[in-house]
């Protein structure tokens, strides 16, 4: 077989069989076939696309690349979640507590923030002593003995994404549908979860900008998660907002506690409601309305806050700062981004605002750069609030001062203030399962 004769099947728009497919990633892993050569067949996969049954294989050949966890020595049902990426989505901070004081076995990996998105990974490294460089065995003991563990993705977790993720990037082909749910899906299916419940956000601060985009992502992923055995559910959510208030590291874990506790932004509450709800339904195989139900009440009654200690003292996280937010180093620098003008804010860019917090220090435009726990955004004022010439509408959180005019300017960009009120966007638009 020969990696000359499926590009030009590809190019030509033809199906490739799985033999072709399983030879083109087994074989690139290993380094006999050049780069040029796969950035060919992915450009033509781009402009060609895919069909159901060669996504699907793709997914599972590049999970199958390097190694695949076993959680099968997990008594219970082991779940996990996953978000395309976002501004303030401090999701799993909460989501993951809440099924996890069901008894549900939360395994999970999660990344780092690159860009305009935070990183989960990140965000539990600004809570002191916290580790999420675990041994696989001691990621099995903890889900075994706490219900939760979340830890940084491993080096040979699906490495044919990496490399395929890397090209794509180098080549203009992330845009890619049946290529970003394979990239996505692979390291799902090789982490092990038997219930993977999907957070595909859409808007100005998502890969996916519009809901019909989301929703074709979402259905391929679910298609993809089912043909491989494992019960998948994906909730369309909105990104032209940023969830909560917070944005930055150490700000969205003390936004996380403020939900935990019964109180927080209503939005990042019912997000992580809705997520929560789907974890239980798929897992526990009663009516979403039910899932929602008994997630609402592990909140009320403090059952996942306290999960939540329980998680972060496992994995050597200092409680001191959990129990009280304001003990959490605060930036030397603070500053108030006042309105220009009166009227309602009907409209927010996500993505700049999110590219806003990085310049502060919240985030990295490159993976080697690093990142000042304590730095992003308080936002005071969201899509639809009325506002006032003079008033507060975010405050900055910097070390760096020389930072704060170029984020203003950045943030103030991404407002939109009219007379008028205009309808917002829906919080939640489809639930695929």
């Amino acid at each position: 077989m020969r990696i000359y004769d499926i590009i030009s099947h590809k190019r030509d728009n033809k199906a490739l069989t799985d033999e072709e497919i399983r030879f083109f990633v087994s074989s690139y892993v290993k380094g006999e076939i050049e780069h040029y050569h796969a950035a060919a067949l992915l450009m033509a996969i781009y402009l060609n696309g895919m069909n159901e049954r060669e996504t699907v294989t793709l997914t599972l050949e590049m999970a199958k690349s390097g190694d695949m966890l076993d959680l099968s020595g997990i008594d219970g049902i082991t779940v996990d979640k996953h978000s395309t990426g976002g501004v303030g989505d401090k999701t799993t901070l909460i989501v993951a507590p809440i099924v996890a004081s069901l008894g549900l076995k939360t395994a999970k990996m999660s990344g780092r923030g690159l860009g305009h998105t935070g990183g989960t990974i990140d965000k539990l490294e600004s809570i002191p002593g916290f580790k999420t460089a675990l041994s696989p065995e001691d990621f099995i003991r903890n889900v075994k003995e706490h219900d939760i563990c979340v830890v940084g993705q491993t080096g040979d977790l699906a490495p044919a994404d990496k490399m395929i993720y890397a090209l794509r990037d180098a080549t203009a082909t992330v845009g890619s549908m049946p290529l970003i749910a394979s990239s996505i899906m692979s390291k799902k299916l090789a982490a092990g979860a038997s219930c993977i419940v999907l957070d595909v956000k859409t808007g100005s601060g998502a890969f996916m900008k519009t809901p019909e985009e989301a929703e074709e992502l979402s259905r391929k992923m679910v298609d993809i998660g089912k043909r491989a055995g494992r019960r998948v559910a994906a909730v369309i959510s909105d990104m032209d907002t940023p969830l909560g208030r917070n944005i930055g590291n150490s700000l969205e874990v003390i936004e996380a506690v403020e939900v935990l506790k019964g109180k927080g932004s209503a939005d990042l509450k019912e997000v992580c409601l809705v997520l929560a709800g789907n974890i239980i339904s798929l897992a526990e195989s009663i009516s979403y309305n039910e899932g929602y139900e008994k997630a609402k009440r592990q909140l009320e009654i403090g059952a996942a806050y306290e999960k939540f200690r329980e998680f972060i003292s496992a994995q050597g996280g200092s409680l001191k700062e959990i129990d009280n937010p304001e003990l959490f180093p605060e930036a030397e620098f603070k500053h108030d981004v006042l309105c220009k003008k009166d009227g309602y804010i009907t409209k927010m860019n996500a993505e700049k605002i999110g590219s806003s917090s990085v310049i502060l220090g919240a985030g990295r435009v490159k993976k080697e750069d690093s990142i000042d726990h304590s730095a992003g955004i308080i936002l005071h004022k969201k899509t639809g609030d009325i506002v006032k010439e003079g008033e507060a509408l975010a405050t900055l959180y910097t070390n760096r001062r020389e930072t704060i005019a170029s984020a203003e300017k950045l943030f103030l960009e991404a407002l939109t203030v009219n007379i008028e009120k205009k309808e917002e966007s829906p919080l939640i638009y489809k639930i695929i399962s």
